[in-house]
């Protein structure tokens, strides 16, 4: 049957059986048969013969619309038996924050290639947030865990934030003693919403909601990194964005004795995101424990 169903979501593929055919390497009468077979078996049409095109009965494109998890669950079982020691293979497709991939996971992933040379990897970096199943994602990188039930999550470091300048900008306009004194000063911004107007600070049992505003804001954190480096104002990031830039002294720790957060109550950790299912892909495996790997120097306390 699951041979049967492959043939039938090729042919839909393809848009013909003829094309179907060459794509299968088998003789088109080879085809056309197992499809009369599959409708025989099924007992119902699951093409509209009439038309000149090639169109699904509405039988057949709700069982068509069924099937394929089943083939991808198949195909997951079967990659699933290979050795752990054995080399994972095939295609992997990862969804990665922007400024997270860009700053962090880029620059290891030719690491993972020469370990891993039979995987296909395919990445996007973008702010947006992917539908995994919709768009064939395996593995998505995110800030803060999936609300979607059906999806997994493992844990890869605390998001923490920290408040910075470079040396530039602080002998210009002078060095904060306070949170309250940014009302005073130029704050990059990220994000929407809330955090557009307040920063979050905390010493031991003092607390304070400070109004910040700025000539600049950004969804990515790259423009913003980017302009407090040359010394256009006050940043508050993630420490894996900015920790670079305190290394090298381009950029200087502000209010250090302060916990900084964009947000009040809410402390947002990355995760790696992917989908529910008894059947891990190998590379899909192999991937997650690259990034906690990889990521281990950058781990905040649990």
């Amino acid at each position: 049957m699951l041979d049967r169903i492959r043939i039938l979501a090729q042919v839909v593929e393809s848009g013909g059986f003829s094309r179907a055919a060459r794509a299968l390497n088998l003789a088109p009468s080879s085809v056309t048969r197992t499809i009369d077979n599959l409708e025989q078996q099924l007992g119902v049409p699951l093409f509209k013969r009439s038309t000149r095109q090639l169109v699904l009965t509405e039988q057949g494109e709700y069982f068509l619309t069924r099937s394929i998890p089943l083939l991808e669950e198949a195909d997951q079982l079967v990659q699933s038996l290979q050795p752990l020691s054995g080399a994972p293979r095939g295609g992997l497709r990862v969804s990665v924050f922007e400024s997270f991939g860009a700053a962090w996971l880029a620059p290891r992933l030719p690491l993972f290639l020469a370990r891993y040379p039979e995987v296909r990897l395919e990445i996007e970096l973008d702010n947006r947030l992917v539908d995994l199943d919709a768009e064939n994602v395996d593995v998505a990188v995110r800030i803060g865990r999936p609300l979607d039930s059906g999806l997994h999550a493992r844990r890869l470091l605390a998001n923490r934030t920290l408040l910075v300048a470079s040396p530039a900008y602080l002998a210009q306009h002078g060095e904060p003693a306070h949170p309250d004194e940014l009302a005073s000063h130029n704050c990059l911004i990220r994000g929407q919403g809330r955090q557009r107007q307040h920063w979050y600070f905390q010493r031991e049992a003092q607390k304070r909601r400070v109004p910040v505003q700025g000539n600049l804001a950004s969804i990515g954190g790259t423009p913003l990194l980017c302009a407090a480096k040359a010394g256009c104002g006050l940043l508050l990031l993630s420490s894996w964005m900015v920790q670079q830039g305190l290394d090298n002294g381009s950029l200087l720790p502000v209010l250090p004795e302060w916990q900084a957060s964009p947000y009040e109550d809410r402390h947002d950790e990355i995760y790696a995101v992917f989908r529910g299912g008894r059947f891990l892909k190998p590379q899909t495996r192999a991937f997650i424990d690259f990034l906690i790997e990889v990521m281990k120097p950058l781990q905040g306390p649990r």
